[in-house]
């Protein structure tokens, strides 16, 4: 059961001693409280997409007022999450679903996250179905197609993504049968982005028309590098220069 309604009598029960198993999370409410009429549905649809994972508790603080003192409620609605047996999150007030959701992932992943995290073609042709729109879920599978040979199944899945690794992994495979860039391929392929890049910093000025599509490859790989990496500083630098 992923919703169920508490008390004093069973507090201890169902929250303390069932979060040492899986998180709970309290709704501290009132049926004359609209915001608490608010937020309930999302909580619950949160609750709901993470069966199996996570117990949502609402608890009447008009019916169960020493309970709500002793949590030192004074406003409500009032979220608190309990796993071991104590409160390791909380907010007061309502809050949209994007919100809500996001402090349900801070407990326990939905589904979809879950199957991104496991990164297997599987996995991710399953967090597509479930979350068409799942950009991250759509790159990575984009990135294991091309990794295994398969560049029309890439191409089809990172031509209209945003972000910089898929605009990079599209450039890439149209300049896949060009030989010019091949060692630098190779380096990126054996885990080297810094020598990739050096590579194709370059071959920006001999470019021509493809230049927007090395620069986006470059920007690709800095990117996985990260913003604070010494090299890709020094790279950013080097590309500008090469480019204006």
């Amino acid at each position: 059961m992923t919703v169920i309604d508490v008390t004093e009598a069973t507090f201890q029960q169902e929250v303390i001693d069932r979060s040492r198993e899986m998180p709970v999370v309290v709704d501290f409410w009132a049926e004359w409280c609209g915001p608490c009429r608010q937020l309930g549905p999302a909580l619950e649809a949160a609750a709901n997409r993470r069966t199996g994972s996570v117990v949502l508790a609402k608890l009447d603080t008009d019916a169960n007022q020493q309970l709500a003192a002793a949590f030192r409620i004074q406003g409500i609605p009032a979220v608190k999450a309990f796993r071991d047996g104590a409160v390791v999150d909380e907010f007061v007030g309502a809050k949209p679903p994007a919100e809500v959701e996001r402090f349900f992932d801070g407990l326990v992943p939905n589904e979809v996250d879950q199957l991104v995290s496991a990164g297997d073609e599987a996995s991710l042709r399953r967090a597509l179905e479930l979350e068409p729109a799942r950009t991250d879920a759509a790159a990575a599978l984009a990135t294991l197609l091309h990794a295994r040979g398969d560049r029309d199944g890439a191409l089809a899945l990172a031509e209209d993504l945003p972000g910089f690794q898929a605009e990079g992994l599209v450039s890439r495979i149209r300049l896949a049968d060009d030989d010019a860039y091949a060692p630098a391929f190779a380096a990126l392929d054996a885990g080297d982005p810094e020598r990739a890049v050096d590579l194709l910093i370059e071959q920006l000025p001999d470019a021509g028309d493809h230049k927007d599509d090395v620069r986006r490859i470059i920007i690709a790989a800095l990117d996985g590098l990260g913003v604070e990496h010494p090299f890709a500083r020094d790279a950013r630098r080097r590309l500008a220069a090469a480019l204006y």
